[in-house]
């Protein structure tokens, strides 16, 4: 399998959070296609089997790795089956993340708040902090996160996913300062449109008006640079974001494909004086 692109990765260990599909499972096979040992995580055991197998059937080197990444105790279990089974991991990739979480600020309730911050933000911390007391010791790795055009511009309806994405590439700079003396890098990639969640042709053809590269994004267009920023030939980066998004972020952002249109904010009767 690694002869398909190349062997930098051999006998690295990689630990995919949030691969069971998207952007996740196409990373974790393409670190695979190059040499390395993946543990595949996700909490959906059925979804991770389906990658692993996936994996192995390439030619592979894969690990199922399920786990709720907001769970301290979960993780601490994944980084410990992955080692016993491959070692220390070299290569974290912080994946992990609710996406279905529209919802106007106005219908907003602490529940749901903690869910997204939980899944999204605190598993980066959980699995980071995991990955990075090893790193540092080893004196070298590498920790990578997906963050998304929410982090510096807002969509509507999604307070929450956005404050997370925020938070991520906010502790993506401060973690690079700290972990930079030890030899370990910290960066993230911000994804524009990419489609990984079954929109129609109608839906996939008017959002994709905006992009300047005129297409929507697949999941394997994250690959690259998810991988160029896990490899030697990134030894000198950190605390960056590459983004991957056809130009979209370059250029003022049409509202008029956005995925929670005004037409469905709440009404509300203004009846304080």
């Amino acid at each position: 399998m690694a002869d398909v692109f190349s062997n930098r990765f051999v006998d690295k260990v990689v630990l995919v959070t949030g691969a069971g599909g998207g952007i996740g499972r196409a990373v974790a096979a393409r670190f695979a296609a190059e040499g390395a040992k993946v543990a595949v995580n996700d909490v959906k055991a059925e979804m991770v089997k389906a990658v692993v197998d996936e994996i192995l059937a390439a030619g592979g080197q894969a690990l199922a790795a399920v786990a709720d990444v907001s769970s301290r105790e979960q993780v601490e279990a994944m980084f410990a089956a992955t080692e016993a089974e491959f070692g220390y991991v070299d290569v974290l990739y912080n994946n992990a993340g609710l996406i279905d979480t529209n919802r106007h600020f106005l219908e907003a309730d602490e529940a749901w708040w903690d869910r997204i911050i939980g899944v999204n933000l605190k598993s980066v911390f959980l699995c980071s902090h995991r990955a990075a007391g090893v790193m540092a010791r080893r004196r070298k790795g590498v920790i990578i996160s997906t963050s998304s055009g929410g982090a510096t511009r807002a969509h509507r309806g999604n307070v929450a996913y956005d404050a997370t994405k925020g938070g991520i590439e906010a502790m993506t700079r401060a973690m690079a300062l700290d972990l930079a003396p030890y030899g370990v890098r910290v960066n993230g990639v911000v994804p524009g449109f990419i489609n990984t969640y079954g929109l129609t042709e109608d839906q996939l053809r008017e959002r994709e008006k905006t992009v300047p590269l005129g297409r929507y994004g697949v999941a394997e267009d994250m690959t690259g640079a998810a991988l160029f920023l896990a490899s030697d030939d990134a030894a000198y980066i950190t605390g960056q974001f590459v983004s991957v998004d056809g130009g979209v972020l370059v250029q003022q952002r049409s509202a008029n494909v956005d995925t929670f249109p005004v037409e469905g904010f709440p009404v509300i009767a203004a009846d304080l004086k």
